[in-house]
């Protein structure tokens, strides 16, 4: 294979698209990104870097991976929305948090352009979350049996005199399902959980959703879910979160 120096731009030549024209030509610009952004990401794995980690200069990776540095330039900025490599303008590049912020942003976008039609996807996003919790379901039960959690016991105390008022508890839910999953033990389930309830708290009060009529059931759900945890009972456990989901998927359902 011919080397290509560091600095020398894209340039597509007749030998490379003898056919096709400008849609072989686009095909094989889109090929060209992804390769280096899968070889980039390789990189990553094979010496082991970690959120915070610099990266090599456009020019050394360049080299590296035998590609022109504007096709690493590409490269970057397509990781760094995908949020596994961050730039830092005059400082380089450094391997990004891989958080779900790309994941959330997306979602968050898709299920509010779906809300003026039939909330399709709302409703799914609340079904992720439902099967999310359901999973975790025997890992929680297993984990808080017969332990105290006064720190969940008073989250939803404050839900519950929140609902009882007519006000929303946004803060103590997300806090409460952190809190909960995080006993649990699995870092990906609690991310995507926190993920899901984020797309959901968005969406929602676009939708002019009258939320308040299940607020009471929806916070003592919580409680119930807490008290069968610890029970160690399952069933009932499973019984509280479906409970729990209840009010608002009754409310998308009369929508």
């Amino acid at each position: 294979m011919s080397m290509r120096r560091a600095d020398q731009p894209d340039v597509d030549s007749v030998e490379e698209f003898p056919v096709g024209g400008a849609a072989s030509r686009a095909q094989s610009g889109r090929s060209r990104k992804d390769t280096t952004s899968e070889a980039i990401k390789q990189f990553i794995l094979d010496n082991r870097l970690r959120s915070g980690d610099p990266l090599p200069g456009e020019t050394s990776l360049a080299e590296a991976l035998d590609v022109s540095r504007s096709s690493v330039r590409e490269a970057l900025r397509r990781l760094e929305a995908l949020d596994i490599v961050v730039v830092r303008r005059g400082s380089g590049s450094f391997v990004g948090s891989l958080s779900m912020s790309p994941l959330v942003e997306a979602l968050i976008f898709k299920t509010t352009l779906s809300a003026g039609g039939d909330l399709a996807t709302l409703r799914e996003v609340i079904q992720v979350r439902r099967f999310l919790d359901l999973g975790m379901s025997e890992a929680l039960c297993g984990r808080l049996r017969g332990t105290r959690q006064p720190g969940l016991t008073a989250l939803v105390h404050s839900m519950v005199d929140s609902a009882e008022k007519g006000e929303t508890f946004t803060d103590a839910d997300l806090a409460f399902h952190d809190g909960l999953l995080a006993l649990a033990g699995n870092e990906v389930v609690r991310q995507l959980v926190s993920s899901f309830w984020q797309i959901h708290q968005a969406v929602v009060p676009t939708l002019g959703l009258a939320v308040h009529e299940g607020l009471v059931q929806t916070a003592h759900a919580h409680g119930d879910m807490l008290e069968a945890a610890i029970a160690g009972d399952m069933r009932a456990y499973e019984r509280a979160v479906c409970d729990h989901y209840r009010p608002l998927e009754t409310i998308l359902d009369n929508r």
